[in-house]
């Protein structure tokens, strides 16, 4: 399989020329086997490009910008979405590769086919466990939100009483300011 990454050799926008680097040097480090399609100068990889971007992916102009990245024929998405899976140690899965043994990719792979009891996903019923695993999940995600909603508010609290304390030194500051002209 060969990822096939859209570029424009010639583009006036350094922000679309600092993506296409950053793609092309991410799969350079990665050894990632791809081709580079210019779009600048072959009007056949431009309508190419352009025409198998899904719908639902083209921007509000209905014209997509490069990077664009395929694997063959098969869209994996744009440069935001790039991003968001190198963030997430899941560019593998992004271009529709088997990750490489011992990566962080193929450790979390692992790690999502052993449940709960220690055993393999495959070795047991997974209808049922699947059931738990998602409701596990959203016990987790429902903690996670309470959490971060009390750090939110327990911040905000500390904000309030900063601020009130700011607030009272300035009332007794300008109280002694007065007694001290009254005084005077």
């Amino acid at each position: 399989m060969v990822i096939k990454v859209f570029l424009a050799s010639s583009s006036g926008s350094t922000a679309i020329k600092k993506k296409q680097q950053d793609v092309v040097g991410f799969l350079e480090a990665l050894k990632v086997d791809y081709t580079q399609l210019d779009i600048a100068c072959n009007e056949d990889n431009r309508m190419w490009m352009r025409q198998n971007v899904p719908e639902d992916r083209k921007p509000t102009n209905g014209i997509p910008l490069p990077p664009q990245i395929f694997n063959e024929e098969s869209y994996c998405g744009d440069y935001d979405t790039f991003f968001d899976a190198k963030e997430d140690n899941s560019v593998y899965s992004f271009l529709g590769l088997p990750p490489p043994p011992g990566s962080k990719e193929a450790e979390k792979a692992d790690k999502a086919d052993i449940v709960e009891n220690g055993t393999h996903a495959e070795e047991t019923n997974t209808v049922g466990n699947l059931d738990d695993l998602i409701a596990h999940a959203e016990e987790e995600e429902g903690q996670e939100e309470e959490d971060l909603q009390s750090e939110e508010e327990e911040e905000l609290r500390q904000l309030e009483e900063e601020e009130e304390a700011e607030v009272q030194e300035d009332e007794e500051e300008d109280l002694e300011e007065t007694q001290e002209e009254e005084a005077e």
